[in-house]
């Protein structure tokens, strides 16, 4: 059995720590108001087992509330108070040197809880090491310095969620989609250096890496590209090409047949091709931005972005290439393909690719093919989409955030070039819990928190506000996002729904479950689960209407926090089964992961959830090997078009570097209750020795994750 210490490293739990600072604060008081020798005992005694009962570790803070409840329930106040006050002292002592300890256990790579907070982070590598060691020290002067004192106890209470404080000192935004296209047609300036209008598709392609790479240092959320963008450019290398091969014919005395010339020409165009989506490819997964990690980057693909005809044939051409190549997959160490985490790429469903004897039908077979072995594509319905986003097909930035729809001065929609400013999340499951079952109380506590997460979520607003365009210029003066002048703020840019702020929300299942008793799938149930959704839209709204900011709801995808929200749970509350009793809670409106359903019914029942995610969403099916039977891939595929805007498919694409095995590598608990991953043929647990993929929240996580979010990958059943 183990605990967290304060500094994060794992140590053994030894009960006689708890005996010997209870006996010191039993020696401080009267005689006649001290414990007895039994009663100490039987208290470590009794918090080793609730620590042995539960299926997580705890820390060394959560150990010390439960021996004061403990010393409180043997009557002994005495005890307590002097307990209480040692503990407070101690804790000043360390309040001036904590961020220097988590900084220290950081470089010695003994910090469990920074360890396993980014599943696509290595954190013993020196520039995830670099990056984190920063974001300690600005999530110490966020702390201290720039959030009001209830936002910071909110927060580390589990009522809300600040996103990423570890960035918020600085003036950076969350996440964008990306203007490919104005950089690419107009030129854009890289690193100080002058880039033109790129003369072949292969320059374009990488033109557009080096963009990526520079946009993900100078954010701390995904973005994401369009292969429209770079479409354009296979007509521009085609004819460069055509020119090259005639020059050729002429030289080797060849005849001029201009059907020939095209025919090698085009041979040429295919191979360009293959090379710019290797380049995307590779590069993607092997540039290391600023802050440690591959660029949190999703590529869409969508055939009706351009128009019939030449450009949309060249389009279907690069998605072609793109879905073999990572079909294929990339090389690890030992020389084995495997699946990458990045690029996400998200394949559209329209009615020229969605049926048998459709215009790209075999394109469509080959995405269902790709997301069978490698997870991706995943898949937005045209058809959905444009029924709730006004008539309008677009990517989401990064794995999940949607802009809401922003209209330019010519009256024409405009996504590419905007962004989201920042996320604050609600713990829909504590105000639940808070309201203890009363349902007045549980719509009072509720307006109380939204108002507190309006708050927060101005702070980062304002924090954003008097931003110079020279803080980032790839984004602000060079076309990422905007053209602005040398010195020239983007506060312009952030009113009148150019861009995004979310209020995130997460358990909306246990919460439902708390309140009702009932799963938020059962027909009793589900209006109550879908007021909750259209009482914070309704609050969005309203703050949109004071603000003029586009307030959005964002289903938020939870990676490392859904731990963070069960733990200060299960201290708050204690553990209330269906509720409280798991180290995870579930992420957005998603139905449990325990809960047995179809993968048809299963998207079906969260379409309307997602109608009312407006700032971000996206529903999964868990299933098996999918490999053999891609006509039930495709079914699922069809079932998605006709009725969700966004969905995929979950599928398992492991390798054991000891053995050779591939499979599902499984989650087994260790001698001290530990979860840990471990190879069925070999019983390999050495996770340098194996390569593990699973959809974490969104995008493919392969540096594995927290004990919250590994028991909630163990308890997922299949849906199909």
């Amino acid at each position: 059995m183990k605990i967290i210490k304060r500094s994060g490293k794992e140590a053994g739990f030894d009960k006689s720590k708890i005996v010997d600072a209870v006996a010191k604060a039993n020696q401080e008081v009267a005689e006649n108001d001290r414990l007895s020798e039994e009663q100490i005992e039987a208290i470590a005694q009794r918090i080793s087992e609730i620590c042995g009962t539960m299926e997580r570790i705890y820390n060394v803070e959560e150990i010390q509330d439960m021996v004061e409840n403990e010393i409180m329930s043997y009557r002994a106040f005495e005890v307590a108070r002097k307990y209480i006050t040692y503990r407070y002292k101690r804790a000043l002592v360390r309040k001036s040197n904590s961020t220097d300890q988590q900084i220290l256990s950081l470089i010695e790579c003994n910090n469990e809880e920074i360890k396993q907070e980014n599943s696509n982070k290595n954190p013993i590598v020196n520039s995830v090491q670099r990056d984190y060691m920063a974001g300690e020290v600005s999530k110490d002067i966020t702390r201290r310095f720039l959030l009001p004192e209830k936002i910071v106890r909110a927060h580390e209470d589990g009522i809300i969620h600040f996103h990423d404080a570890d960035y918020f000192a600085q003036h950076m935004h969350n996440c964008c989609l990306v203007n490919l296209e104005d950089m690419l047609q107009n030129g854009t300036v890289i690193s100080e250096t002058m880039i033109e209008r790129p003369k072949s598709f292969s320059t374009a392609c990488n033109v557009a890496t080096q963009a990526i790479a520079q946009i993900a240092s100078s954010q701390y959320g995904g973005q994401s590209i369009t292969l429209s963008h770079l479409a354009p450019f296979v007509d521009v290398s085609r004819q460069k090409l055509r020119k090259v091969v005639r020059r050729e014919f002429i030289a080797a005395g060849l005849p001029m047949a201009e059907e020939k010339i095209n025919e090698v020409a085009e041979m040429r165009v295919k191979e360009e091709i293959r090379r710019g989506v290797q380049m995307i490819q590779y590069q993607v997964i092997t540039l290391m931005t600023t802050n440690g990690q591959a660029p949190f980057v999703t590529v869409f693909m969508y055939l009706n972005e351009v128009e019939d005809g030449r450009v949309r044939d060249d389009l279907a051409m690069v998605i072609k290439e793109m879905l073999l190549q990572r079909m294929q997959g990339v090389k690890n160490e030992k020389g084995v393909y495997i699946t990458p985490a990045f690029p996400k790429l998200i394949y559209v469903l329209g009615e020229n690719n969605i049926r048998e004897g459709s215009r790209y039908w075999e394109l469509t077979r080959l995405a269902a093919k790709c997301t069978a072995k490698r997870m991706v594509p995943d898949y937005i319905s045209e058809k959905v989409m444009k029924e709730n986003k006004e008539g309008n097909c677009y990517p989401c930035m990064g794995c999940r955030s949607f802009l809401t729809v922003y209209r330019d001065e010519e009256n024409q929609p405009k996504f590419y070039g905007r962004f989201n400013q920042g996320v604050v999340t609600l713990n829909l499951v504590d105000i639940a819990c808070s309201s203890e079952r009363d349902m007045d109380r549980f719509w009072e506590i509720f307006k109380e928190r939204l108002e507190l997460c309006k708050e927060a979520l101005m702070l980062r607003h304002e924090r954003l506000k008097g931003t110079p365009s020279d803080v980032a210029p790839i984004l602000w003066q060079y076309g990422a996002l905007a053209r602005l002048k040398k010195g020239e703020v983007i506060d312009k840019l952030l009113y009148h729904g150019y861009s995004t702020i979310s209020l995130g929300y997460a358990g909306l299942c246990e919460c439902v479950r708390y309140m009702t008793g009932k799963s938020h799938t059962d027909p009793a149930a589900t209006p109550f689960a879908l007021e909750v959704m259209e009482y914070m839209n309704q609050a969005c709204k309203k703050w949109a209407d004071e603000t003029d900011i586009a307030f959005s709801l964002y289903g938020t995808p939870l990676e490392s926090t859904t731990y963070k929200f069960a733990k200060c749970l299960q201290r708050r509350f204690g553990v209330i089964d269906g509720v409280t009793d798991r180290n995870y809670i579930t992420n957005s409106y998603h139905i449990h992961v325990t809960e047995e359903i179809d993968a048809f019914h299963k998207l079906t029942f969260e379409a309307k959830f997602q109608k009312l995610s407006p700032g971000g969403a996206v529903s999964y099916v868990e299933v098996p090997n999918m490999q053999n039977n891609i006509d039930a891939v495709l079914a699922v595929m069809q079932h998605i078009y006709e009725n969700i805007m966004y969905g995929e498919l979950n599928t398992k694409s492991d390798y054991c570097q000891v053995c050779g095995y591939e499979g599902e590598i499984k989650i087994v608990s260790d001698q001290h209750g530990k979860l840990v991953w471990e190879c069925p043929n070999c019983q390999n647990r050495d996770e340098d020795k194996m390569n593990v993929a699973r959809r974490t929240c969104g995008y493919i996580g392969t540096q594995f994750w927290n004990q919250g979010r590994t028991q909630e990958i163990q308890e997922r059943v299949l849906h199909l």
